[in-house]
């Protein structure tokens, strides 16, 4: 697929960048980061276009695929399913597209994944501004499991 998961960003704050909790990772809000510095910032429908928007979603998809994969000690086989992403979209008042710039992550969740595991529940919610003057940030929760995933589908077959 082309993608090449970075290291997971370190978190900016007094926060974690994620947290397991029984099945379950809460994976802190990820920006459109490329090796430490924002790819894409500022304001959708003033300074920012839907296709960056969309591209910055998909940068945050990114970076929660690799919290997630370093929440289950290096390897995603353990994904049983993406369960919500909370999209947040920095814009202006008027701007309505805000499912669409979201669907850079959502698509990317589906093409990692597979619709099986990767569609999930979600939110895409239009804000005045985000940290670091980001475009776009997208938090997830991540259902895993103690065995890979590939196992689980074939249990739940049978």
């Amino acid at each position: 697929m082309d993608i090449n998961l970075p290291e997971p960003p370190l978190p900016a704050a007094n926060y974690t960048s994620f947290v397991v909790s029984g099945n379950m990772v809460f994976v802190s809000g990820q920006l459109p980061l490329i090796d430490g510095q924002i790819r894409f910032q500022g304001c959708l429908g003033k300074n920012v276009s839907a296709n960056d928007g969309y591209q910055a979603a998909r940068l945050c998809g990114i970076n929660i695929i690799a919290q997630t994969r370093a929440a289950c000690g290096g390897s995603l086989d353990r994904v049983h399913k993406i369960v919500k992403l909370g999209g947040f979209v920095s814009c202006k008042p008027t701007f309505r597209d805000h499912p669409q710039i979201i669907n850079g992550a959502s698509d990317l969740m589906v093409e990692v994944f597979g619709k099986a595991i990767g569609q999930h529940a979600r939110s895409a919610v239009g804000v005045p501004s985000l940290p670091f003057d980001a475009a776009v940030e997208i938090d997830a929760i991540v259902e895993i499991s103690s065995e890979p995933a590939i196992k689980n589908l074939r249990k739940m077959s049978k």
